[in-house]
């Protein structure tokens, strides 16, 4: 076993490496940009390296920057964990020429699966199964289009480079197919630098199973069975399970092996998953399942493998590239209960799944199930990377005791102001089709209003905001009379006057008196937030209600309209501006966006910096209004 490892990664994922490396007395040296001094991965590892500036084109894809990290640091290994340079055949030959040990598969397998005609190609030749459809090197308009109506439609338009649901199309006409080919050659030459494309017979009931599998350096592979990732939004997987459910012990041994002769094929070493494409129309059967992809790195989704195995996946890397043998064989592996994990993403669901970008201000994870996660409180969602900040993992003796555990976590969770999908995650996972077992890719698609709308809050919602600004506002009970209500012979109370969403709500506090209120509300600010079933609701006093901002703050608070980056803030404290002039430019999906004085003031008070990248709503100046 080597004695150190530079981990070529950051957030989550990097704190991952180190548990693992810290356990088994291995040396960890993290990197980091400028973006992540102060992250919880350069904290925890021993030693760290800086690598260059915040995007991660100019740091975390560096490999040139990483190698010489290595060397300096003393590493004698590489874990690239997933993502960024994990499946860089050119980085890992570096690694290698360097002397450092790679933590990965060989570059020459990571090359035979990187582009998915040759892998299709190849597959073909050691007996898989793959989907049927076009992989030619002929690439015109008019024989690609031949070619998709002799598959019939409808059509997959897929990158031959591509991945994470980038450069792919769904084709269900002919009429459609030219656009369509465009748009998606367009998508994957930005994307990865490669137009070529193939096409796919569209699946009508897909399912996304893959298969978890090791080998070592001794021709021995295993497979630690597979995982159920059906469970998408824009191809983009955000709940994975194992075992798949409706998994048959014939289509899994039949997709287990063809995992094996994938990883055989290429003389595969370490960690790989085999990624199939099932039609499920008629539940799994192993006459209906066809190879797709394999990704040659640990996944984002490894845990829910390690839940049901009790095996360190990581471990299991470092002792493979070490020169050990496979610590188990096949016959040692057991399959135990039932595992599932849901992504938290920074995102706002109703526009989208558009990032969402700023300071957790509030951030509460439940501490009941496992969570992999990077995040902390006062910590920030920048724009740079990719917007998960939390995976949670639950073990339980069946699916739907696992289902139920994760949803409730789920709507236990508590961010603020950055938006998650945490509510969206909880509804997916309460849907009955999926208690029950089915789901296919287009589950959440097909359900997408439903689920992406937020419900409207409960009584105690509005009996903890009601609770929240009594008690803000006033030190006992007895003190405000005209608010508590409790006295004799006072009139009744005044309302509270609460700003939800732009809808003015008239509450009273006796109902936040008599309801043993158990909801968990914050002042943040001016605004009161409530959590309920993983969503924020933000309650804002307005005029009329006692202990509520004078209009005129309220008029000369100048906020972010959307999540982005100061780009300009060109007044200074102090300076007199006159209706319309600009105060603060924020650039927000590359288009920048003026904010402009509503009247002649005075800034009183500049909330933000330049650089900063800021959360919709996020208070940016203050002004005063100047009398006429």
């Amino acid at each position: 076993m080597f004695d150190s490892v530079l981990i070529a990664n950051r957030g989550e994922i990097a704190r991952r490496v180190i548990r693992t490396a810290r356990r088994l007395n291995i040396r960890t040296i993290a990197v980091y940009s400028d973006a992540d001094v102060d992250a919880l991965h350069v904290r925890e590892a021993d030693h760290a390296v800086h690598i260059g500036p915040a995007p991660a084109r100019e740091s975390y894809l560096m490999l040139d920057n990483i190698l010489r990290a290595a060397q300096q640091s003393g590493a004698e290994a590489i874990h690239p964990g997933y993502g960024f340079l994990s499946e860089n055949a050119d980085f890992a030959e570096k690694t290698i020429q360097l002397g450092v040990s790679w933590i990965g598969p060989p570059p020459s397998a990571i090359k035979a699966m990187g582009l998915k005609h040759n892998a299709k190609h190849l597959m073909r030749e050691v007996g898989v199964a793959v989907t049927p459809g076009y992989m030619g090197e002929a690439q015109s308009e008019t024989r690609l289009l031949t070619e998709a109506e002799a598959i019939g439609y409808p059509v997959l338009i897929k990158a031959v480079a591509g991945g994470g649901g980038k450069g792919m199309r769904k084709v269900v006409s002919a009429e459609d197919f030219v656009s369509a080919l465009q748009s998606c050659k367009r998508e994957a030459i930005a994307s990865f630098g490669d137009d070529r494309v193939l096409l796919e017979k569209y699946i009508s009931c897909p399912r996304h199973i893959e298969v978890q599998l090791f080998a070592d350096n001794f021709g021995n592979v295993v497979h630690l069975f597979e995982r159920d990732c059906s469970l998408q939004r824009r191809h983009q997987k955000i709940i994975e399970e194992s075992p798949a459910p409706g998994m048959n012990a014939e289509t899994r041994a039949t997709i287990c092996s063809a995992a094996i002769r994938a990883a055989k094929a290429v003389k595969y070493q370490g960690a790989g998953t085999v990624e199939f494409i099932a039609d499920a129309s008629e539940g799994l059967r192993p006459d209906r399942i066809w190879f797709m992809e394999m990704n040659t790195r640990l996944q984002v989704e490894h845990p829910v493998t390690e839940a049901v195995t009790g095996l360190d996946l990581v471990e299991w890397q470092f002792r493979i590239a070490s020169g050990e043998s496979l610590p188990l064989r096949q016959d040692e592996i057991r399959l135990n209960g039932h595992a599932m994990e849901a992504r938290l993403y920074a995102e706002n669901t109703r526009s989208g799944f558009l990032p969402s970008t700023g300071r957790l201000q509030h951030f509460c994870l439940p501490d009941n199930v496992r969570v992999d996660s990077a995040a902390e409180p006062g910590g920030i969602i920048t724009s740079y990377y990719d917007p998960m900040i939390a995976k949670l993992i639950t073990h339980e003796p069946t699916r739907k005791i696992a289902a139920a555990k994760l949803a409730q976590a789920c709507e236990s969770i508590e961010v603020w102001p950055v938006q998650t999908n945490a509510g969206f995650l909880a509804r997916c996972l309460n849907v009955p089709d999926f208690v029950d077992g089915a789901v296919d890719t287009g589950f959440v698609s097909a359900r997408l209003q439903a689920l992406t709308m937020v419900p409207a809050p409960s009584q105690d919602t509005f009996r903890a905001a009601v609770s929240a600004f009594f008690n803000q506002n006033n030190s006992t009970v007895w003190s405000q009379p005209a608010l508590s209500g409790l006295r004799l012979n006072t009139p009744e109370p005044a309302p509270i006057l609460l700003d939800l969403n732009g809808e003015e709500l008239s509450l009273s506090p006796r109902i936040g008196l008599i309801s043993d209120c158990k909801t968990r509300s914050f002042r943040i600010g001016e605004n009161i937030i409530v959590f309920e079933k993983g969503e924020a609701f933000a309650f804002t006093p307005t005029r009329g209600s006692a202990g509520a901002p004078e209009q005129e703050v309220e008029d000369g608070a100048i906020r972010s309209p959307m999540p982005g980056r100061i780009v300009d803030l060109p007044v200074i404290h102090g300076e007199l501006v006159v209706q319309g002039q600009p105060l603060v430019t924020l650039e927000a999906m590359k288009m920048e966006h003026v904010m402009k004085a509503p009247f002649d003031a005075i800034v009183a008070k500049i909330h933000a910096s330049l650089g900063d990248h800021v959360t919709e709503s996020t208070l940016l100046l203050s002004l005063e209004k100047q009398d006429q």
